[in-house]
């Protein structure tokens, strides 16, 4: 059997319709870090049963603060920690790859992405601007910290990145109540996130640039020209671009369904950040 080289990470809170399958899916390794924001369901109960699991609770800030807490505080004993949400999968392809790079002494990089595979309504969202979906997910311990932002974060990797070959799958087994839940509260943090930059210069750790890298060009035009745009021609913007520039005219019923519910998303962070501006 391989030596394993490599911790995970999972953030919860009221997963137990997602975190059996995630859970299953990274069985062969021999240190699973749960942390938990005192789920009210059956999580810690389902995640118990699993030997190679540990169970930690700490009172939900954010999702950046939530795992950089993590991060610095649980007893990593693994040179590798790779970070997974419970809606998600690692493939049996990705685990062989995970398993060489972590045991390889050789390796230069300090992190890698994955490509993620979204599974919306049971389909396999290809297009959409959706596929591929880099991840920054598996990193050397000590090597890599979440930018300081509410929603929407990414992870800042000390020195070379590289990229996996082998997906990871996202299937979300809550249904469309949960993701409209979830989606509001994520409007909302991405509201004061973008007024918080605008209105009082604050700096998360990851610039926004229009000649950057394409996180730092999305968050420039999320930025400098969402919120100059008239309010009513944003979501109309993002299902033309994601319905017909993307193609997910391509992915049928759930690819219209989905580019009509970011599409509304766009537009519910655009009137909450109008809102937060008028009320100062």
């Amino acid at each position: 059997m391989n030596k394993m080289n490599v911790s995970f990470l999972i953030p919860t809170l009221n997963e137990e319709k997602n975190i059996r399958c995630a859970l299953d899916s990274v069985n062969w390794t021999a240190e699973v870090f749960i942390i938990d924001s005192f789920s009210q369901d059956k999580t810690l109960e389902i995640a118990q049963e699993y030997p190679n699991v540990k169970v930690y609770q700490h009172k939900f800030e954010n999702y950046a603060a939530q795992k950089n807490w993590a991060l610095d505080n649980l007893p990593f004993l693994k040179e590798w920690i790779f970070i997974l949400d419970a809606d998600e999968r690692i493939t049996p392809e990705l685990k062989e790859e995970i398993i060489k790079i972590t045991n390889d002494k050789n390796i230069k990089e300090n992190g890698f992405y994955v490509n993620r595979r979204f599974i919306f309504l049971g389909r396999w969202i290809k297009h959409c601007g959706w596929y591929p979906s880099w991840n920054s997910r598996l990193f050397r311990k000590g090597k890599a910290h979440y930018e300081e932002r509410a929603v929407n974060e990414h992870m800042i990797i000390e020195g070379e990145v590289g990229y996996l070959k082998n997906d990871m799958l996202h299937e979300n087994h809550k249904g469309i109540f949960d993701w409209l839940e979830k989606h509001n509260r994520y409007s909302s943090l991405e509201a004061k996130e973008i007024y918080g930059v605008l209105h009082n210069k604050k700096e998360t750790g990851l610039k926004s640039s229009f000649s950057g890298n394409s996180v730092e060009r999305k968050r420039a035009f999320r930025e400098r020209i969402m919120p100059k745009l008239p309010i009513f021609l944003i979501p109309l913007l993002r299902f033309s671009q994601m319905y017909f520039l993307r193609l997910g005219i391509l992915d049928g019923y759930a690819g219209f369904v989905f580019c009509i519910l970011q599409a509304i998303q766009e537009f519910h962070t655009s009137i909450k950040l109008k809102e937060l501006e008028q009320n100062g």
